[in-house]
This record gives C-alpha cells, structure tokens and sequence, in this order.
C-alpha cells in the first residue's frame, strides 16, 4: 500500500454520476476523492456503525445530514456520524472536490 499520494492525481471527473476515487484503505478506513460535475448527487443514505468526515477542497456543495441541511465551501467540513441520513449534491455552476473518510469502513 502507497503511504503517500498526491491529489491532484487522484482528481477525477464521470459525466454520467459523481465519481468516487479512491486514495487508502485499510480494514478500519477508507479515504476517498468524491468528484461531482455541476447537478451530479450522492443520493441520501445511511451507514449504521460509521462515521463518515466530508471535507470541501474544491467548489461548493449543499449538505444533507440527518434534518439539517447546508451549503459548504472550501475549507468547509461535516460530520455524518452513525445512523444519520445523509447525502451530497453539487448545485454548481462549478465542480465539486470532496475528501471523504469513514470509520469504520463498512463491510459490504
């Protein structure tokens, strides 16, 4: 497993849906890259038993987390703890770059 990654190498774009690029992943984590073009979403979902960290590098996002919901920008981060409804979508006009980790990573 690489230890270190750039990622701007990681930065990847799908014209169909919001693309996921991996960057680490142990049993306990995983570290993902979320690129979304302007009007691509994650759909709201949940994970029972992780906790997921979305952390804003680049645009801006509209955030779903349990009833509450908020526009980040860069620099900007949430919490979807355990259980909590949760989703993304890029309103754009530009694209959306988002660090994503969750703990535990989920089985599936």
């Amino acid at each position: 497993m690489e230890n270190f990654k750039k990622l701007a190498d990681a930065v990847g774009f799908a014209p169909d849906k919001m693309k996921k690029n991996g960057l680490f992943e142990t049993d306990r984590l995983f570290c993902d890259l979320y690129c979304f073009e302007p009007g691509q979403a994650q759909n709201p979902h949940t994970h029972e038993g992780s906790d997921k960290v979305y952390f804003v590098l680049e645009g801006h996002g509209r955030f779903q987390i349990g009833q509450e919901e908020k526009e980040l920008g860069e620099k900007e981060i949430a919490l979807a703890p355990s259980g909590q409804r949760h989703g993304v979508s890029n309103p754009g006009p530009g694209r959306l770059v988002l660090l994503v980790l969750m703990a535990p990573r989920p089985s599936h």
